[in-house]
């Protein structure tokens, strides 16, 4: 067929996407004045859930569901923007690896603000100067984020949904290879890189720093220096990238919490979270996990972390399948809180991806 022939169906398909798209913020903006009249939370990690399943059971391709996803993730981040302009707290500064997680989740419409520590993300959206906050909690390398776990036992916002982040290191620099002298990122970087930094370059001085960001910013002016870092920090600091993908598992993943005031709702494909405190006699810990086998729930994680006020004094972080609000879990933890000397239900949340 004709080129021209061809792009003038697509001018036509354009404007009828744009009529549409439009029709469908017109809904949304309705949809915000309902919400904010009866004091719903505008981010709906449920409804976000149900409409995602729903365009992959509907798509028929030849776009995959990947590219459906990142298109309606930028719908729904303006979506949001519509409804209400919404502020998102992140451990910044810029292009760090919760900067992009945060991207993932909430799209480029809405507002993003750099804090320098994750308990500084806790305070931003405690004190309402964020509707919204990503915490890095896991990696798939080198385990729990202990920190924050540790603002949870204080704080009282509640995990509404989770981020899985594919993590790909990538050293940069202004110079060659040969000539690198330096390398600067965070340390759980450098762990999650060893075994390649061993191999490829024994030589070279490692110098810790606060984030991945922070070190692109020094390659970026000093000669003779590298960072391991993502591509966007490539991209803001004008570095080249000398090697893609140097972590050493192919499998790197790092799970975030999204926190805010309120849990979500149900989805039928939930997580929950809570932390407990133990008496302190022989068998407690296995004591409080007789409720969940009993009620035949499955627990996908547990850690444990010392609870900072009295010595051997720990609490006990769990995951666990399915939502608070169904009748077995709420069975479990009200038999769980008779027995511990302490029981948070940090949320329930989408079980994500």
């Amino acid at each position: 067929m004709d080129l021209k022939v061809l792009r003038k169906q697509i001018d036509r398909l354009d404007q009828d996407i744009i009529k549409l798209l439009n029709s469908r913020a017109g809904v949304i903006k309705k949809i915000g004045q309902v919400k904010i009249k009866k004091g719903h939370s505008i981010y709906s990690p449920e409804r976000e859930k149900e409409v995602i399943k729903r365009l992959n059971q509907q798509n028929k391709g030849p776009l995959d569901s990947g590219a459906i996803e990142a298109i309606y993730r930028e719908i729904m981040s303006a979506s949001l923007a519509l409804e209400k302009p919404l502020k998102i707290a992140y451990m910044g500064p810029e292009a760090s690896f919760s900067h992009l997680a945060s991207i993932k989740k909430f799209g480029s419409q809405v507002s993003y603000i750099a804090c320098n520590s994750i308990s500084e993300v806790f305070l931003e959206v405690e004190r309402d100067n964020s509707d919204y906050g990503v915490v890095p909690i896991e990696n798939s390398i080198e385990g729990a984020i202990s920190y924050t776990l540790d603002m949870f036992v204080e704080s009282d916002l509640k995990i509404c949904s989770q981020i899985i982040l594919d993590v790909a290191h990538n050293l940069l620099s202004n110079g060659p290879k040969k000539a690198i002298k330096r390398i600067y990122s965070h340390p759980q970087i450098f762990g999650q890189c060893r075994l390649w930094l061993q191999k490829n370059l024994p030589q070279v001085e490692l110098i810790e720093v606060s984030s991945s960001t922070k070190a692109s910013q020094i390659a970026a002016k000093e000669k003779g220096s590298a960072s391991i870092a993502s591509l966007l920090a490539a991209e803001i600091y004008k570095l080249k990238v000398i090697e893609k993908d140097i972590e050493d598992s192919p499998h790197n993943i790092t799970r975030f919490f999204v926190i805010g005031k309120n849990d979500a709702g149900r989805t039928g494909d939930d997580r929950t979270s809570i932390l407990f405190s133990i008496k302190d006699k022989v068998g407690a810990l296995h004591e409080m996990l007789i409720p969940f086998k009993k009620n035949k729930i499955n627990l996908t994680k547990i850690e444990s972390r010392p609870s900072k006020k009295r010595a051997w004094d720990y609490y006990f972080f769990v995951d666990l399948a399915g939502h608070r609000d169904e009748p077995g879990i709420r069975r479990a933890l009200l038999e769980l809180e008779s027995k511990c000397k302490f029981l948070k239900v940090l949320g329930s949340y989408p079980a994500g991806e």
